[in-house]
């Protein structure tokens, strides 16, 4: 993941100057951090709400579902008060997906599977530095490269389509973890 990130250093530095000036200026990353993850929980929640309005067939758990939706809307705005394209949509995918690796990982914890549970920890905490990393404008996005529509990332040069390389899919999932 990180190779394929444009990281600007000063950017960085000047973001480390502007923190250990702020105290409890305009900067508080501590209320920040703690409000992403109540917005990671609200995206659970609303999962569980569709779940579980699916499974009763009871209509008034996506009422719930809407209302959790509505209050993460309102306060992933205090997180992301700029973005562009689908930046929006891709910070909410990056918590949530982070929340539930969390989840993998605490439940291997749990049976014992430390190794397993390390690789999971791991894995949320670089989705969570690279929500960080996209709202604080510290990854420079300007130079990700587009790719086809038939590509899975630029080194692919099959062009199979994703129905093609839906075993190639599955295949680099789980060898992705072996990694």
């Amino acid at each position: 993941m990180e190779e394929n990130l444009n990281v600007d250093k000063n950017k960085i530095e000047e973001f480390i100057k502007k923190t250990q000036a702020s105290k409890k200026g305009e900067l508080d990353l501590s209320s920040d951090e703690d409000l992403s993850i109540a917005i990671m929980n609200l995206i659970s929640i609303e999962e569980h709400f569709f779940f579980t309005g699916a499974k009763t067939g009871k209509p008034e758990y996506f009422d719930l579902l809407n209302t959790a939706r509505e209050m993460r809307k309102e306060l992933l705005k205090k997180i992301i008060k700029e973005y562009e394209g689908e930046v929006w949509c891709i910070s909410k995918h990056l918590l949530s997906a982070s929340m539930r690796l969390m989840e993998v990982g605490t439940k291997a914890l749990g049976q014992g599977k430390k190794q397993d549970a390390q690789e999971m920890f791991k894995k949320a905490y670089e989705l969570y530095s690279l929500f960080w990393g996209i709202n604080l404008k510290l990854v420079n996005v300007g130079e990700v490269k587009k790719v086809g529509e038939t590509q899975l990332d630029t080194k692919d040069e099959s062009k199979k389509g994703i129905l093609g390389k839906l075993g190639q899919i599955v295949q680099y999932v789980i060898n992705c973890c072996k990694e």
